[in-house]
């Protein structure tokens, strides 16, 4: 019998080898789960576990082939399906065939002593098939012999929870004791068990651990309405401005951008030498025929009154005939007499920031034919905004 059961404890042993593999994936397993989900903590209580059951002896023992073990464990869980227990039990043999020399007859007690590793399947609150390994010393005592010799089992079980803190453990194993002094003949033995505890967990159970509330996003901000919107206060809505960044008082157009202003007085022509001194009605020293004169600049006031933050200087300008003085007082008289129009129809005078002349100084087109003469003798607005490029213009004056 003990070949035999020497061969099962080999055999148990490489089952419990795949067991621990299988049962360390599967704690992995659970750790990824418990990380991602609202689980109870493992029931890391110490518990006490009583048991009672058959011992049924090797043939060699020379004994009643049945007796009754009881025992005792201490122990916890280190993982859902791992836990370990300190234990001890007790058997007592009674002598059934004292014949034959160094045999005894009489009580033959043993006291084991050692340490048993379980691996459980599956959750605690179902029946849970487990694996057992443990080693002890086994202390014996008889007429023949007193003294420790080591042991060691492999076993299976199942396992349900009875209660929050009772479980119910149903167990067979096979024990084998190197007890080589009781009979020396002998060199070890070979044991059944078959028995039930149960287990008794100490102290309050851990409760559940929730998962953390969500942490509450503040809502988005409704859109904003950029058509109700204008950053760079140009007068166009952000939803349609091109130039986000334009400087305030710019001149811009329908997207935004700045857009030069052009005051543009060409067609305007003053009669040779005019106006005289002391001449302040300009019709009168406007060429034929005066009418189109008269429109030109009153296009420029239009212009003037569409873009009230457009400022201009007057400058006036003559051809080469004459005098430097002459022409530089004649000049400024041209400047003047525009001047006088424009804030006569409404201009604003803050808004023409100066009159000049300039006499000959400026030609725009050559003295020496009539025709560029004529361009020289001109008037010019130009244009003071300072957020935008300045766009002159000229007129023939």
């Amino acid at each position: 019998m003990k070949n035999k059961g020497l061969m099962l404890l080999f055999a148990l042993a490489l089952g419990a080898a795949g067991v621990v593999h299988a049962q360390d994936a599967q704690d992995t397993m659970y750790e990824n789960d418990m990380a991602m989900t609202t689980e109870t903590p493992v029931d890391m209580r110490w518990y006490i576990a009583p048991s009672v059951g058959g011992y049924y002896n090797d043939t060699d023992r020379h004994t009643n082939s049945r007796q009754l073990y009881y025992g005792l464990a201490v122990g916890r869980f280190f993982t859902p399906n791992i836990s370990m227990d300190i234990f001890y039990d007790h058997t007592g043999r009674d002598r059934d065939n004292p014949n034959g020399r160094n045999h005894f007859a009489g009580r033959w007690n043993s006291n084991s002593y050692g340490v048993a590793m379980r691996f459980y399947a599956g959750q605690r609150g179902s029946w849970r098939p487990y694996l057992m390994v443990a080693g002890m010393g086994i202390h014996h005592a008889s007429d023949a012999h007193h003294g420790w010799q080591p042991g060691a089992q492999l076993g299976v079980g199942l396992a349900r929870a009875v209660s929050e803190n009772v479980d119910f453990r149903a167990e067979a194993g096979y024990r084998y004791d190197w007890d080589n002094e009781t009979f020396p003949e002998n060199g070890g033995y070979g044991d059944w068990l078959l028995g039930v505890s149960f287990v008794f967990r100490l102290g309050e159970a851990p409760q559940p651990v929730e998962a953390p509330a969500p942490v509450a996003q503040p809502a988005p901000p409704p859109p904003v309405d950029c058509s109700t919107l204008d950053d760079d206060n140009d007068g166009v809505d952000n939803c349609t401005d091109q130039c986000a960044d334009t400087a305030a008082g710019t001149i811009v157009g329908p997207d935004g951008c700045a857009k030069p202003v052009v005051i543009d007085l060409r067609g305007v022509n003053f009669k040779f030498d005019r106006p005289s001194k002391g001449e302040d009605d300009i019709a009168p020293t406007l060429q034929e025929p005066t009418a189109d004169s008269v429109a030109i600049l009153d296009q420029a006031v239009d212009t003037l009154t569409r873009y009230p933050a457009v400022k201009v200087e007057l400058d006036g300008h003559t051809d080469s005939i004459g005098t430097e003085a002459y022409n530089q007082a004649l000049s400024e008289r041209r400047a003047q007499i525009v001047y006088d129009y424009l804030t006569s129809h409404g201009i604003d005078p803050d808004r023409i920031v100066a009159v000049k002349g300039f006499g000959e100084d400026r030609p725009i087109a050559t003295n020496k034919t009539r025709e560029g003469r004529a361009q020289n003798r001109r008037t010019e607005l130009v244009v003071q905004n300072p957020n935008q490029p300045a766009a002159a213009s000229s007129s023939g004056m």
